[in-house]
């Protein structure tokens, strides 16, 4: 596996792009398969999730291509509603294919997702949205298949307001007979960008951004060109590796609006944020402040897809800080980590009790999982001496090039290749 080598203590300085959300691309990638002809989505991250998702549309008969950031994407001759059991198990965003195919197709066949092990992520209220659409569901094992001669619109109510889940239910409703209403769905901005995509292909999505979204079905799609929003935690993440390195960093091409509980709790760290249009300037020279609580909601409070990175900040501010995990419960695996590193971090049930010391150390550290791994790299950058993450493959599901992104701003960081996979070797 390739690892990153990182010589720390060295402040990020320099201005960056922020590249497409990958957790808007992926069911924008879905949601082409309501259409038939060529959809061309821009700005979208070239990202292992990303390819494995093209994977998943080319075994289903489809044409995609990735050239720089575009995808071009023919569906007009995809033949298959059966998802293959071996990519399904390495994304869970898989799932999102459920509900266009039952769409378009009247079945499909899926198989239990894989992805992170952050902990339990249940597909129920995906297939309870479905069945309330009309959908027969047969569980087989690991193999899941779905029928329904024509979907009929329905009141949705999620127990929890689950992504994933709103996401699945909006795809399949939109050529579904009749009206749909889901209600405590997700509020989280891909959602909202998922509708945009939707509408300009001739949907009539309404609501999302709030926790009830209304779709009127329509008889069919037409294809459209398309723009992903910017990815908001790899924006959060570059955010807390300048607060953390004591640097002065400009963003461009980013979402304020995405961000304002982070920035919200940067602030309270002592960070200092300035927000003009689409850029973010994020300046610190002083150690953070400690925090008394963090929590992790959904959307629009804090993200647990930043709990890990802030919580490295945390590791080093000035005195005691509390950080409260509410959405997964094995997301804190990335502490013992830390503590290689000399972190000071108690954890009691979904609690972390941080004591910021004075400085992290240069450790051999191994990423459990996408965030975690970003994190390792963010406490890399601020330590003394040199940082070796492993495992970096999670970090490659969600960031671009996290390295070269981080050498732009003046970091000392070098991927170091697999020997199996290194040319010059023999």
């Amino acid at each position: 596996m390739d690892k990153l080598v990182i010589e720390g203590g060295r402040p990020l300085s320099g201005s960056i792009a922020i590249q497409g959300a990958k957790n808007a691309a992926l069911p924008i990638l879905a949601a082409s398969m309501l259409v038939e002809g060529k959809v061309m989505i821009d700005q979208v991250p070239r990202l292992l999730d990303i390819e494995v998702m093209l994977n998943i549309l080319r075994d289903l008969g489809c044409r995609a291509e990735h050239v720089d950031q575009t995808v071009t994407l023919d569906t007009s001759e995809a033949n298959s509603s059966h998802i293959p059991e071996t990519l399904m198990r390495q994304m869970r965003s898989s799932i999102f294919l459920m509900g266009p195919l039952l769409a378009r197709y009247g079945e499909v066949t899926i198989y239990q997702p894989g992805g992170c092990a952050i902990g339990e992520r249940k597909i129920d209220l995906h297939l309870q949205g479905l069945m309330a659409l009309g959908a027969d569901i047969v569980e087989e094992g690991s193999r899941i298949v779905c029928y329904a001669k024509r979907l009929k619109g329905a009141d949705v109510h999620l127990d929890f307001p689950s992504v994933g889940a709103t996401e699945n239910i909006m795809m399949a409703a939109v050529l579904a007979d009749g009206v749909t209403t889901i209600t405590n769905a997700a509020r989280e901005p891909e959602i909202q960008d998922l509708q945009h995509f939707l509408n300009a292909m001739g949907a009539k999505v309404n609501g999302a951004g709030t926790d009830t979204i209304t779709v009127e079905g329509v008889e069919k799609l037409t294809p459209c060109r398309y723009t992903v929003i910017p990815d908001r935690i790899v924006t959060g993440t570059i955010m807390v590796a300048a607060a953390a390195t004591k640097g002065s960093v400009t963003l461009r091409n980013t979402h304020p609006a995405h961000l304002t509980s982070l920035i919200h709790v940067l602030r309270r760290a002592g960070v200092q944020i300035a927000v003009d249009g689409d850029i973010i300037r994020v300046g610190s020279a002083s150690r953070p402040r400690s925090i008394d609580r963090v929590v992790t909601s959904p959307y629009p409070a804090f993200p647990t897809d930043l709990q890990s990175q802030v919580m490295v900040l945390l590791a080093l501010a000035d005195g005691v800080s509390v950080m409260k995990e509410t959405i997964f419960e094995g997301r804190f695996k990335h502490v013992d980590e830390l503590a290689r590193m000399g972190a000071d971090i108690r954890v009691d049930l979904n609690a972390a009790i941080i004591r910021g010391v004075p400085r992290l150390y240069g450790a051999t550290v191994e990423a459990t999982d996408l965030r975690a791994g970003a994190a390792l790299v963010i406490a890399g950058l601020a330590a003394q001496g040199k940082t070796v993450v492993e495992q970096i493959h999670h970090i490659d599901r969600g960031y671009d090039g996290i390295e070269t992104m981080l050498e732009q701003l003046g970091a000392r960081i070098t991927r170091v290749k697999a020997i199996a996979n290194n040319p010059a070797l023999p």
